[in-house]
């Protein structure tokens, strides 16, 4: 599991670096129309939609390095074309390739978590796994973020699919060669009705955990604190852009993360403390939407992100505890595929949704629509444990 986390965190550099530079940078991209973006920080994610049926069979014949090495090599032929590609079209085919290499890598990591873990450690281990892949994402956005603002996309994505290549020869080291198999395919439990109305709610709160956390969220922080981010700061004579500051947050969330996750996913040991707490990221992650789609100043926006990050860690690590809980007890490939596929329906529609709207009605009611829906979606839970 820490090896499959580990690949994972290097694949996902090129990913990370372009939710920072893409909404400030997009014109050296070489596109020509601000909807592109959505569309590029989209695509990736429609495409695992049909992928990640496909994905869950490959496992079944073939082996986890396979396709672990697959999805790495893939990672370091898209990340190093983000830099040297400047065709829309083109680009919009490098990121159906990552939306690929990523099925791979997030089925194939959660697969292997439910195989290793029990009812009573797997919250803690969800929590871990996210964490060290996690730190993908800080080194991304904050290493990425920073060095772009002082050089030049190209030389960063170079260095991160350089990276990419090192690593290759680690999933040799690090993967197992197991296959993922369905080990409760025959069992009496698989042939019970696995699409109950309690799975349902979980993938409804998995689409909207995806779209919120992975694609609304990550696409418009950069645009977010540019509304509020008038003055740029200067720290050893080194100016922090907003590509910089928006990485600098960003990272924030992904060095904690390791440690956090697995602290939060400890206290999920049972079914119904896991939707308690799913609960806080609901109310209360609705809640700061709303209020950092209204403030103005740099200092409290600032603020007002790292609580949200923080409520974010709670969501994913609950949401996906919850799915792979309910996995571990039907059919994990399929609950494990509709799973992600949701949260992919959700990331995909993210960026998509909130770049058509942008021009409509603004960034700010934008974040307070994404705050109602949060909270509708914690008074649903609360309606639904009353009645079931």
């Amino acid at each position: 599991m820490v090896g499959i986390a580990l690949v994972t965190a290097v694949a996902v550099l090129g990913e990370a670096l372009l939710f920072i530079v893409l909404p400030l940078y997009w014109r050296e991209f070489g596109l020509t129309a601000i909807w592109q973006i959505g569309i590029l920080l989209s695509i990736n994610r429609f495409v695992r939609l049909p992928i990640n049926p496909l994905v869950g069979l490959f496992y079944k014949h073939f082996q986890l390095r396979t396709g672990v090495f697959i999805a790495l090599s893939l990672a370091v032929i898209t990340t190093f074309s983000y830099g040297t590609i400047q065709s829309f079209w083109v680009l919009v085919f490098m990121r159906a390739l990552w939306g690929v290499a990523w099925s791979l890598l997030r089925l194939g990591g959660f697969l292997t978590v439910i195989d290793v873990t029990n009812d009573h450690n797997r919250g803690k281990f969800v929590g871990l796994y996210n964490g060290i892949w996690g730190l993908g994402g800080l080194i991304g956005m904050l290493a990425g973020g920073f060095l772009v603002d002082q050089t030049s996309i190209f030389f960063v994505t170079t260095i991160f699919a350089a990276l990419g290549l090192i690593a290759i020869p680690a999933v040799i080291l690090l993967v197992p060669v197991s296959k993922r198999t369905n080990q409760t395919e025959n069992s009496p439990k698989v042939k019970k009705k696995w699409l109950t109305p309690y799975v349902s709610m979980v993938f409804v709160t998995g689409a909207t955990m995806g779209f919120i956390v992975f694609g609304l969220f990550a696409s418009t922080l950069s645009p977010l604190i540019e509304i509020a981010y008038l003055e740029h700061w200067t720290v050893a004579q080194f100016t922090i852009g907003v590509a910089s500051l928006a990485g600098i947050l960003q990272a924030i969330r992904w060095g904690w993360d390791p440690f956090v996750a697995p602290w939060i996913g400890k206290q999920l040991y049972s079914k119904q403390r896991m939707l308690k707490v799913l609960l806080i990221p609901l109310f209360f992650g609705g809640a700061m939407l709303i209020f950092l789609g209204i403030i103005q100043s740099i200092y409290i926006l600032i603020s007002g992100l790292l609580i949200f990050q923080l409520l974010s860690t709670i969501f994913v690590t609950t949401t996906d505890t919850i799915a792979t809980n309910a996995a571990a007890h039907l059919d994990k490939v399929k609950v494990m595929t509709v799973h992600t596929v949701v949260v992919d329906i959700g990331a995909a529609l993210g960026p998509f949704v909130t770049f058509s709207l942008l021009g409509i009605i603004g960034l700010s009611s934008v974040y307070i629509v994404a705050g109602l829906i949060l909270i509708m979606l914690g008074s649903t839970w609360v309606l639904f444990l009353k009645k079931f």
